[in-house]
């Protein structure tokens, strides 16, 4: 234990009184089935009680560098977070050689140390995994993880190639955003994929391989020049393009389901190829070159009784006299223009 922690340290012992007095507290109405010990700020978990029945662990928020050995004895584990702690690669090694926690359905690693992806083969029915916020640049090590995988969160971390995907045949969310990923590849086999998240990567070209399930797709931040590649996207309802460097609005007319489209901060002069958008609600169109509203009421033609916000600011059609008048009239059920909510 390192100098000024443990039973010297007033913060950790106070914080290790109050997890033991709540769960005192609980273990009188029954077995203990959850510790949540976020936000102690503690070192370790030698002063903390762990009981043997519990379910879910969160130890988000704190200043741990190992992981407690006890926590590899708890046999009904389903739920362990260790997000925005100090692990490093060594510190969560153990993990894959604990038996009695192999039905671990949740684990999240998200906001730590790790350099690679950590071997989770163990855990045979994961659902949800997250290691979000480390330094990680290889996708190196996620074949091992169970094909059970729903949920995989990587963003904020230094990969620059989507690989080792094509067993996640259950996948429903998967967030690469804020990396240094500059193609779209080996998605062909997520056939159950809903949210694809992959804002702020270095991405030039939509490559979507049929996702026929899809329900939302985040390209922002990117370096995409066209539109092109979402046509076989079907269920697609929310899509967000903002902040590339789009010069044409295009490859939508197949998606009758969507509900949101941004392609803000972009350089379209023209709204077009949407007048089949019979659900469109949200499009934001703001920072754009959209010289007037000359023909907005034709484009749109398909969501003139559904579009509920809308936002055209910074362009220099939102300089037109009466600007916000002539929107309302075009669209009845508009309750915001820009960042005004319309009484």
């Amino acid at each position: 234990m390192a100098s000024g922690e443990g039973a010297g340290d007033p913060q950790a012992t106070a914080a290790s009184g109050e997890a033991e007095a709540k769960m005192e507290t609980e273990e009188q109405e029954g077995p203990v089935l959850c510790l949540d010990l976020t936000s102690y700020q503690l070192h370790d978990l030698s002063e903390v009680e762990i009981p043997p029945t519990l379910e879910e662990v969160d130890l988000t928020a704190n200043r741990l560098t190992s992981v407690d050995p006890r926590i590899g004895r708890l046999a009904g584990l389903r739920k362990l977070s260790f997000r925005q702690n100090l692990l490093d690669d060594a510190a969560v090694a153990p993990l894959s050689s604990w038996d009695a926690i192999a039905g671990l359905q949740e684990l999240v690693l998200r906001d730590n140390k790790l350099t690679g992806i950590p071997d989770a083969s163990i855990f045979k029915g994961i659902l949800i995994f997250d290691v979000s916020f480390n330094e990680i640049s290889s996708l190196t090590g996620l074949s091992k993880v169970s094909s059970t995988l729903k949920e995989l969160y990587v963003s904020k971390n230094e990969v620059a190639k989507m690989e080792e995907l094509e067993h996640f045949h259950a996948l429903e969310i998967l967030e690469l955003g804020s990396n240094r990923l500059r193609v779209m590849e080996n998605l062909e086999t997520l056939t159950n994929l809903q949210e694809l998240w992959l804002g702020r990567n270095r991405i030039r070209t939509v490559n979507l391989c049929g996702l026929k399930l899809i329900k939302k797709i985040s390209l922002q931040s990117n370096r995409l020049t066209s539109m092109d590649g979402f046509q076989e996207c079907i269920a697609l309802e929310e899509l967000y393009l903002s902040h590339n460097g789009i010069q044409k609005m295009e490859g939508l007319s197949t998606l009758q389901n969507l509900r949101v489209l941004d392609v803000s901060s972009n350089k379209l002069t023209t709204i077009e190829n949407v007048e089949t958008l019979t659900r469109l609600e949200d499009l934001w169109l703001n920072d754009n070159q959209i010289p007037s509203l000359d023909g907005i009421e034709a484009a749109l033609a398909g969501s003139r009784e559904k579009l509920t916000t809308i936002y055209l600011e910074r362009n220099p059609c939102a300089k037109t006299p009466n600007y916000s008048s002539t929107l309302k009239q075009i669209f009845p059920n508009l309750e915001q223009i820009d960042s005004d909510i319309i009484a």
